[in-house]
């Protein structure tokens, strides 16, 4: 059974920086892109970033490009958000998700298997 476990969110300052890792199991995620989204209190879910197979191509959000990083390790199949300069509206909950492919973007249809998510609360 695939199962994606989110870790790494909390309570921070804006300004200040989070990690988020997401480890996967139940089958190998090293041939498939893998991405980050999130949903706000009220608001539809929405694309964060996304990592191709190898991690050599990642595309991001805009309201999130130039400070977010994401990254993978697929000896570990994991994979990491790195968020620095938070914002009070990047407030959500985060959720992982595995491509359907060696590729994936934005759509939220590219992504198979989902994660329950972790909060992320930026306070001002």
């Amino acid at each position: 059974q695939v199962q994606l476990v989110e870790s790494g969110g909390g309570l921070v300052q804006a300004g200040g920086s989070l990690r988020l890792s997401c480890a996967a199991s139940g089958r190998t995620f090293s041939t498939y892109a893998m991405g980050w989204f999130r949903q706000a209190p009220g608001k539809e879910r929405e694309f964060v970033s996304a990592i191709s197979w190898t991690g050599e191509s990642t595309s991001y959000a805009e309201s999130v490009e130039g400070r977010f990083t994401i990254s993978r390790d697929n000896a570990k199949n994991t994979i990491y958000l790195q968020m620095n300069s938070l914002k009070v509206e990047d407030t959500a909950v985060y959720y992982c998700a595995v491509g359907n492919s060696r590729y994936a973007g934005s759509w939220s249809q590219m992504y198979d298997y989902w994660g329950q998510g972790t909060q992320v609360t930026v306070s001002s």
